[in-house]
């Protein structure tokens, strides 16, 4: 099985979050896609997080290395696509690309956001939670 797995499981595995046990269950034997820009939302996320003093430099750079040694196909969107979705339904476009993602290869998509949860259902696309 094939999901589309959205930056913040990435992030709850990589910091130790409290669903990293589920997350690993759920995507036991699954092949984890993502949009290319994935390890850049990844860095971008951390350097946010350092900013709002929640992790130290160390545990980004800890989190950054654990976070891209996770198992990926890396794939390309269509930007343009992408950004319809973004804004029909009010979001980032860094989001969009994970949705556009899911309907363009008919994948569930994993996310722990629930406002994302929320425009997945309006987009049909299947969430893993």
């Amino acid at each position: 099985m094939d999901i589309i797995a959205d930056t913040n499981i990435f992030l709850a595995i990589a910091l130790n979050e409290p669903e990293k046990e589920q997350i690993i269950q759920l995507t036991s034997g699954v092949n984890v896609i993502a949009p290319e820009i994935l390890p850049y939302e990844i860095g971008n996320a951390l350097s946010a997080m350092i900013k709002r003093k929640q992790i130290t430099y160390d545990e980004a750079w800890s989190a950054q290395k654990t976070a891209t040694s996770i198992p990926v196909r890396l794939v390309g969107v269509d930007i343009q696509q992408s950004l319809i979705i973004a804004i029909d339904y009010n979001i980032y476009a860094y989001d969009a690309y994970f949705f556009r993602c899911a309907i363009y290869l008919n994948k569930p998509l994993m996310t722990l956001d629930k406002r994302l949860q929320k425009v997945a259902d309006k987009l049909n696309i299947q969430v893993l939670a």
